[in-house]
């Protein structure tokens, strides 16, 4: 069920009595996170940590600068030593992490905004140059994400895209330790202030890995034979999560018929995300954060991309078993847009990714119809300090606004 062009947004799909939203206007998210308007900054990796994948000075300023969002989301943060897939991603592990992060929060908080750290485990999508002494990366099985690159340093020390290692299959045992490897990273978030946090179930890294059938070839009660066993894994942790924060600050993105990171395709992708969605709404979570415009089979530097879309009946079914908020996120780069796209009724909050790369202001800029910077795409993976990241001014001219 998906959308090979965009879909006519202004089409009202659910009942002509429900109320629209605006973009500018405040939600109580899961009734628990006070938000100021219907705007979301999306995880986007910057590559800007310091030694030890700590949180900066740095990051604090960027992630402030972008606090006129109603909700930050952060960039993915690495559960553990194990996790990472990816060089210079933050982790939320040891103190000194958890020291930087709290300096982020509170500069956000200081600028009015609010935030939730999205969290993962990259699963087989990492390289053993960047595992802890050299190991294989952690798999749902021994298959290979044979066409997928992650971002490493080569044998030159040249910082760039590899092929992704050859996992080793996980324990059931070691499935379920990551259970409370996740629990105690949740323990972590709250003690770093974070408003709540955000389960990467997208985009083919580890949940998303368990929760496929066709790649999901285990026996355990973590195997892919049916669907209660093949989102356990990820159900768990939610409930961990929901323990340890409260209902309404555990959110989960989901990117339905993806095949981002080598993934294959689900032969049966509606059950999957109707069954994932109403038992997530049956476990307090606040919002599912969906990746409305798919992403493409390989990696985003390299693929061909062709843009498709969710299908507007299968988010209808969706929103009728979720009584959460719901993010879209993908492809949104106008005030019109989003606007139309909340018109549908389907959605309460509208995520921009690469917008926010070069406008700290956009909130304002799309409140008032002031024009966008382009960022150059060159400089988002670098490590040239602020460069790219922190240097981007405000509109020329702007005046306080009031929030």
């Amino acid at each position: 069920m998906q959308c090979p062009v965009m879909p006519n947004l202004r089409a009202r799909s659910i009942d002509e009595g429900s109320t629209v939203a605006n973009l500018f206007e405040s939600l109580a998210l899961g009734g628990a996170v006070s938000l100021k308007n219907r705007i979301v900054m999306a995880p986007m990796t910057r590559t800007r940590t310091s030694e030890g994948d700590v949180p900066n000075d740095l990051m604090a300023t960027y992630y402030g600068q972008r606090a006129s969002a109603g909700l930050i989301v952060t960039e993915a943060a690495d559960v553990a030593p194990s996790s990472k897939g990816y060089a210079w991603t933050p982790g939320i592990h040891s103190e000194a992490q958890r020291k930087g992060w709290r300096h982020v929060t509170d500069e956000i908080h200081r600028k009015g905004g609010k935030v939730f750290v999205q969290l993962w485990h990259v699963g087989r999508m990492a390289h053993p140059s960047i595992m802890p002494n050299g190991e294989a990366p952690w798999g749902v099985t021994e298959q290979r994400a044979e066409h997928s690159d992650v971002f490493a340093h080569d044998e030159h020390g040249r910082l760039g895209y590899i092929r992704a290692g050859t996992p080793r299959r996980l324990a059931t045992e070691e499935v379920s330790g990551l259970v409370e490897t996740f629990s105690q990273a949740f323990a972590h978030a709250r003690w770093a202030g974070f408003d709540g946090v955000e389960l990467h179930a997208a985009n083919g890294y580890l949940f998303e890995q368990f929760m496929n059938p066709v790649l999901n070839t285990r026996d355990d009660r973590y195997g892919g034979r049916n669907l209660e066993d093949r989102t356990r894994f990820l159900m768990e942790v939610v409930d961990a999560a929901v323990r340890q924060l409260g209902p309404g600050r555990v959110g989960v993105r989901l990117s339905p018929f993806g095949l981002f990171n080598s993934m294959p395709a689900d032969p049966n992708p509606e059950e999957t995300l109707l069954y994932v969605a109403e038992q997530l709404g049956r476990r307090g979570v606040g919002y599912l954060h969906l990746i409305y415009e798919l992403m493409p089979t390989g990696n985003m530097e390299t693929a061909e991309f062709k843009a498709r879309y969710i299908d507007h009946a299968l988010l209808a079914k969706v929103r009728a078993v979720f009584p959460g908020a719901i993010i879209w996120c993908g492809g949104f780069k106008s005030r019109e847009g989003a606007q139309a796209a909340l018109d549908t009724g389907l959605v309460d909050l509208i995520a921009f990714g690469r917008p926010f790369v070069g406008n700290p202001d956009l909130a304002d800029r799309l409140r008032h119809g002031w024009p966008l910077t382009e960022a150059d795409r060159s400089t988002y993976y670098t490590r040239r300090g602020e460069v790219g990241f922190t240097d981007f001014p405000t509109y020329p001219g702007q005046r306080s606004v009031d929030r």
